[in-house]
C-alpha cells in the first residue's frame, strides 16, 4: 500500500483530486512547488482536505508553493490526531486561521508563511502542547500576541514577523525555556521589552528588527531596531559575553550607556542611534578589541568622547546630533573645558618661555644705550656715583614705558617727568601688569633726589 506520495517540483498543474481519499494508509503527502489548485478556477475550496479526514497514519501534509488560494476550511480540525506537520507556505491563502486548527493536538510544526491571512492568531493554537515550530510570518495578522501561547512549553521556534501585530511583548515568552528562535520583526509592537526575555539562556536568535543575520551558537546577534520600544534596557546586556552585534536603533529608549557594557567583550557592532539616551560614553568601551562599528547619533549624550583604543578609528558621523558631547577637533564637536584650560596654560607658558627673554633683551639694550648717554652728562658735571646710576635707571624705565622724555616741552622745573608719573593714576592702573617695574623706577629715582 502507498504510504509516501512525494510529487514536489514536478511541474504539475490542475486541481488536487479528491481521490486521494482512497489512499487510506498514506503517511506523507508532499506536493510542493507545483502549479496545483484546489478545485475549479472560481471555487477555490480546499475540498481535498475533507477526503483526508481520519487518516489514522497521516503524519505530513505539505502543499506549499502552489496557487491554491481560498481560505482554510473549518474541517481542517477533523484531520487525524496523528498529523504532526502541516505546511501551506506561499499558497495565496486569505481570511482567518480557523479556530478548529487547535483540534489537531499532536502537531509538531504549523507553517502558514507568505500568505494573505488576516484576523487574530487563534487562541486554540495554545492547545497544541507538542508544537515545536510555529511559522505565521509574512501575513496580515493583527491584534496582540496572546497569553494563550504560553502553553506551548516545547516550542523551539516562533516566527511571527512581517505582520500587523501590536501591543506589548508578553512576559511569558521568557518562560518558554525550549525557545531558540524568536522572530517578531516588522510589527507594531510597543512598550518596554520584558526583562524575562533575558532568562532564555539557550536562545540563538531574538529578531525584532528588519535585518536578517545568521546565528550558529549561543546568542551572537540581537536586533531590536525600528520598533516602538521604550524604557531603560541597556543595563540588561552586560552578561552577554558572546554577543557580536547589538542593534537598538530607532526606538525611544532612555537611560545611560552602562559601565556594564564593558562585559560585552566580543562586540563588533553597536548601533544605538535615534533614541533618547543620555549621560556619558563610558571609558570602559575603549578596551573593546573587536569593535569596528559604533553609532550613537541623535541622542542626548554629553561629556568627553573616548579617544583611545577602538575609538581612534571612529569618525564624526558616529557622534553627531547629540546635546553636549565634546572632544578632539576631528570629531567636529566642541573642545572639552579641560582641554581649553590646558591649552590656555600652555599658551601662557609658551609666551613666558619665549617672549620674556626677547622683551628683556630689548629693554636691556635700550637701558644701556640711554645710560651711556646719561653717563656722559653726569660725568661732565662731576656727579659720578652708584646712586647716579640708580637714578638714571629709574628715569630710563619711565621713558621706556611712557614714551616721554624729561626734555619734552611739557615738563618744567615744577613738573618733572617723575612728578607727572606719580600723579597719572590712570596710567598706573592701565599698566598694572608692569606695576612692579614702575615702582622700581620710582624708588630708584626717589632715592637719589633725597640726597640732592
Amino acid at each position: 500500500m502507498l504510504k509516501i506520495l512525494d510529487l514536489g517540483d514536478d511541474l504539475l498543474f490542475g486541481p488536487i483530486p479528491k481521490t486521494l481519499g482512497n489512499l487510506r494508509q498514506l503517511e506523507r503527502l508532499q506536493i510542493t512547488n507545483n502549479n496545483l489548485i484546489t478545485g475549479s478556477a472560481t471555487e477555490h475550496e480546499w475540498t481535498f482536505l475533507s477526503s483526508l479526514e481520519n487518516f489514522k497514519h497521516l503524519i505530513i501534509i505539505d502543499v506549499s508553493r502552489n496557487p491554491l488560494s481560498g481560505v482554510l476550511p473549518t474541517y481542517i480540525g477533523n484531520l487525524s490526531k496523528s498529523l504532526q506537520y502541516f505546511s501551506a507556505d506561499k499558497c495565496e491563502l486569505k481570511g482567518n486561521i480557523p479556530m478548529e486548527i487547535g483540534n489537531v493536538s499532536n502537531q509538531l510544526l504549523l507553517q502558514l508563511r507568505y500568505n494573505k491571512l488576516s484576523g487574530f492568531i487563534p487562541t486554540s493554537i495554545g492547545r497544541l502542547r507538542n508544537l515545536q515550530g510555529l511559522s505565521l510570518s509574512s501575513n496580515k495578522l493583527g491584534g496582540p500576541i496572546l497569553e494563550s501561547l504560553c502553553g506551548l512549553e516545547r516550542l523551539y521556534e516562533m516566527y511571527l514577523g512581517l505582520n500587523k501585530l501590536h501591543g506589548s511583548i508578553p512576559s511569558y515568552l521568557g518562560n518558554i525555556s525550549t525557545l531558540r528562535y524568536l522572530y517578531l520583526d516588522s510589527n507594531k509592537l510597543s512598550s518596554a521589552i520584558p526583562s524575562t526575555l533575558w532568562n532564555l539562556k539557550d536562545i540563538l536568535k531574538i529578531y525584532l528588527s528588519s535585518t536578517i543575520f545568521t546565528i550558529h551558537m549561543s546568542l551572537l546577534n540581537l536586533y531590536l531596531s525600528r520598533n516602538l520600544f521604550t524604557g531603560d534596557i541597556l543595563s540588561t546586556f552586560g552578561g552577554f559575553q558572546t554577543l557580536v552585534s547589538l542593534d537598538l536603533s530607532n526606538n525611544t529608549l532612555h537611560g545611560h550607556i552602562r559601565e556594564s557594557f564593558g562585559g560585552l567583550i566580543s562586540l563588533e557592532f553597536l548601533n544605538l542611534c535615534n533614541n533618547n539616551l543620555s549621560g556619558v560614553i563610558p571609558k570602559s568601551l575603549e578596551k573593546f578589541l573587536h569593535l569596528n562599528y559604533f553609532n550613537v547619533p541623535f541622542n542626548r549624550l554629553e561629556g568627553e568622547i573616548p579617544t583611545e583604543g577602538c575609538f581612534s578609528n571612529f569618525s564624526s558621523t558616529s557622534f553627531m546630533k547629540n546635546s553636549a558631547l565634546c572632544g578632539p577637533p576631528r570629531l567636529l564637536v566642541p573642545p572639552c573645558k579641560n582641554d581649553i584650560h590646558e591649552n590656555s596654560q600652555m599658551t601662557i607658558l609658551h609666551a613666558l618661555r619665549y617672549g620674556l627673554p626677547t622683551i628683556g633683551i630689548v629693554v636691556v639694550l635700550i637701558v644701556l644705550t640711554i645710560m651711556d648717554r646719561r653717563y656722559q652728562k653726569f660725568g661732565s658735571a662731576g656727579v659720578v656715583s652708584i646712586k647716579c646710576d640708580v637714578y638714571n635707571y629709574g628715569i630710563v624705565l619711565i621713558e621706556t614705558f611712557t614714551k616721554k622724555k624729561p626734555t619734552d616741552n611739557y615738563f618744567a622745573e615744577e613738573v618733572t617727568i617723575r612728578h607727572w608719573m606719580e600723579k597719572d593714576e590712570y596710567f598706573v592702573v592701565k599698566a598694572n601688569c608692569i606695576s612692579s617695574i614702575i615702582k622700581l623706577a620710582l624708588n630708584c629715582s626717589a632715592e637719589l633726589q633725597k640726597k640732592e
